[in-house]
């Protein structure tokens, strides 16, 4: 049995495919959203709702690779690529075919990040993407 809270202990990690990166990815972001929606004040649950929202569109994350881009290092630029350029089934109506690519780099990220227990690295990123909100 694995140790989901903490992965970077569990076996297997080489074995996710890029999407699961991304999907895995997708949900830490997510969170790391909400909590630092709920830090910031954010009181009503209509409006940690719509500000979740706000954040973690296909629009915005594409927005916020952006921003992260130049501050990743080889690796994460690998699995950015990667992600980037993986076969998605379809694209949502309210984001573009380069913003939901864009996208999906960037939850790959995160994902990979997560899933090696660097949580510094998250944060960091984060920070950026969160910068001057």
């Amino acid at each position: 049995m694995g140790d989901y809270l903490n992965p970077a202990t569990t076996d297997g990690l080489n074995e996710i495919t890029i999407l699961g990166l991304a999907h895995i990815g997708d949900a830490v972001y997510e969170l790391m959203v909400r909590t630092w929606l709920c830090i910031s004040g954010t009181s009503t649950a209509k409006r940690l709702h719509s500000g979740t929202v706000d954040y973690v569109s296909a629009t915005a994350q594409a927005g916020a690779a952006g921003k992260v881009i130049p501050m990743l290092n080889e690796e994460e630029t690998a699995v950015y690529k990667r992600g980037r350029n993986a076969h998605v089934g379809s694209i949502p109506r309210n984001a573009t075919f380069e913003e939901y690519h864009s996208a999906t780099g960037i939850e790959a990220v995160f994902g990979y990040l997560y899933l090696r227990g660097r949580t510094e690295r998250l944060e960091e990123l984060f920070g950026e993407i969160i910068r001057n909100q």
